[in-house]
């Protein structure tokens, strides 16, 4: 008997597949829970598990209020104020996303240790003795909390900067009618309106940091990150190691869960807001400098200072770590990262168009879990992918080959493809939002359904779609370090793992070529953020034409 499945049918079982595919891995973590604790379980509640907790807190805490106040402010400035250099600052404020945080530990590190260069520099100037020490350490939880916040403030910048653009100019108009003046203004009605956007981004911070492994170990932090890695690493237990991931991964669910609670059922918006271009107010003097010295301090400390570390460090090294090594872990890298995008974009296309060709809600709602691997923390992922391989090379290839999938690049790019679904999935989804249903309508009346549909008509509407999120992959693929240094092959080392590698020896000048490189790439999607919000104003199209 043969069994028959129909197009509709296939178009709903393939998003279920890659659902299992994905969901399997963080799975696998959870279910850690379930099983046997150890004595190295009871060792780490007992000494060491507050302490992880604790820093974790101090660090969320600490960096969330500092990137509220950098991201909301400059956002505000940049919407409602006319000042020096606001074109510029506009697109540069989300430069420093592009440094990721285990970067900005490292220059900070050669910058202002004892010995480092902004240390160096004051000394030569002022002729103190080598003893003198002007900046303190920044290796501790308080210079942690300024790196992170520094280089993820952008989330937030990003954030606020769209929901104030698109904020009804009735409502702001009404509260200057009514006597507020522009703290007022801002506090009671910008400020509510665009709580949802803010927490949405502060929500993005608060991941990124719990999840970040590069820059607290560096800092020599004990973090759930940190404690995850030396256990699996130092005491070799997989286990208890999967049970500390398990409480991490919980913690940050939690934080999803209340950010989307806070959002359920409540309206920012209302049917008679009038939207048009809000008038920027034109500052002068002393106004006209704290505006583009509150906007330009987090653009150099978070881009400028450490890119002219780099380059320093670049110099000094006489560019001889450009050859050799680094060509190979470039190639590398830009091998696993395209392979990843291409498989990770074609996923969510494929996820996407059964979406649309079937109208099934549940689809739609396996599409929305699976976007939420982004805030799945790379080690998290690389231990449910080492745990799953492991399983398939036990009990299926092992009666006929050796281990073939563990500790192999598949691994990886398994990983590499939970973490990025949302970006790719958000930019393809975008993109069949500007497809209307009567081009399917017509398309099915010809007799191209199925992949004659996906590949004849839609494909070619969604090209720019598909290039923007292969793009998006592949930078998020270059920085991603956890994953990477746990998942890689035997002698496999990528930029990432080789920045790591270079700055835990202390052989600072060496990391320049690779940091240089990520951060080229982590340019990438500045560009189309930066377009995005260009053309997020509503009513920009209708300006262009009556200008034309």
């Amino acid at each position: 008997m043969i069994l028959k499945i129909n197009s509709l049918d296939l178009w709903k079982i393939i998003p279920i597949i890659i659902f299992i595919t994905f969901v399997s891995p963080v799975a696998i973590v959870l279910f850690s829970l379930t099983g046997d604790y150890s004595e190295n379980w009871l060792h780490l509640i007992e000494y060491v598990l507050t302490g992880y907790i604790i820093n974790s807190s101090i660090l969320v805490l600490g960096v969330s209020l500092i990137t509220l106040i950098i991201g909301v402010g400059t956002a505000w400035l940049i919407s409602n104020y006319e000042f020096s250099g606001k074109r510029f600052f506009e697109w540069a404020l989300i430069l420093p996303l592009a440094v990721p945080p285990y970067i900005l530990a490292y220059t900070f590190t050669g910058l202002f240790d004892a010995y480092g260069s902004v240390n160096n520099l004051i000394r030569d100037i002022f002729s103190f003795k080598d003893s003198y020490i002007f900046f303190p350490s920044v290796r501790n939880i308080y210079g942690a909390i300024i790196v992170f916040s520094f280089t993820l403030y952008p989330y937030v910048y990003l954030a606020s900067r769209m929901a104030f653009l698109n904020q009804s100019k009735s409502i702001l108009e009404s509260g200057k009618v009514l006597g507020l003046d522009k703290i007022k203004v801002f506090f009671n009605l910008a400020l509510p309106m665009v709580r949802p956007a803010v927490i949405g981004g502060l929500m993005l911070v608060i991941m990124e940091t719990l999840s970040d492994f590069g820059a607290v170990d560096h800092f020599a932090i004990e973090t759930f990150t940190t404690g995850i890695f030396r256990t699996w690493y130092g005491m070799y237990d997989l286990q208890t190691a999967m049970q500390l991931a398990s409480l991490l991964l919980i913690f940050i669910t939690f934080f999803i869960v209340v950010e989307r609670y806070s959002r359920k059922n409540v309206s920012y918006a209302g049917n008679s807001s009038v939207y048009g271009e809000i008038k920027s107010i034109q500052v002068f003097g002393i106004n006209n400098l704290l505006c583009f010295g509150a906007c330009g301090i987090p653009l150099f400390i978070g881009f400028i200072l450490p890119i002219i570390e780099l380059l320093n460090w670049t110099y000094n090294y006489k560019l001889d770590f450009f050859e050799g090594v680094f060509i190979r872990n470039s190639l590398n890298t830009i091998y696993l990262a395209i392979s990843a995008a291409l498989i990770c974009s074609i996923s969510a296309l494929l996820i996407n168009f059964s979406i649309r060709f079937t109208k099934n809600k549940f689809l739609s709602f396996l599409s929305s879990t699976l976007t939420l691997g982004y805030a799945v923390p790379g080690l998290i992922l690389a231990i449910g992918v080492m745990k799953l391989l492991t399983f398939l090379d036990l009990n299926f290839f092992s009666h006929y080959l050796e281990l073939i999938l563990t500790g192999s690049i598949a691994g990886l790019i398994i990983a590499y493809i939970i973490k990025s679904y949302a970006l790719a999935s958000s930019v393809i989804e975008a993109g069949y939002q500007r497809i209307g249903s009567n081009i399917d309508d017509v398309s099915i009346t010809l007799k191209n359904t199925g992949l004659k549909l996906l590949g004849r008509v839609h494909l070619p509407l969604l090209k720019t779609s598909f290039l923007t999120s292969i793009l998006l992959v592949v930078s998020e693929v270059i920085k991603e370090l956890p994953a990477t240094l746990i998942l890689r092959p035997f002698n496999f080392d990528t930029l990432a793992v080789s920045t790591y590698i270079y700055a835990s020896e202390e052989r600072m000048f060496e990391a320049a070529a690779p940091a240089i490189a990520i951060v080229l790439v982590g340019l990438i999607p500045i560009i189309f953020l930066t377009r995005m919000i260009r053309e997020s104003r509503p009513g920009s199209q209708n300006r262009n034409v009556n200008n034309a």
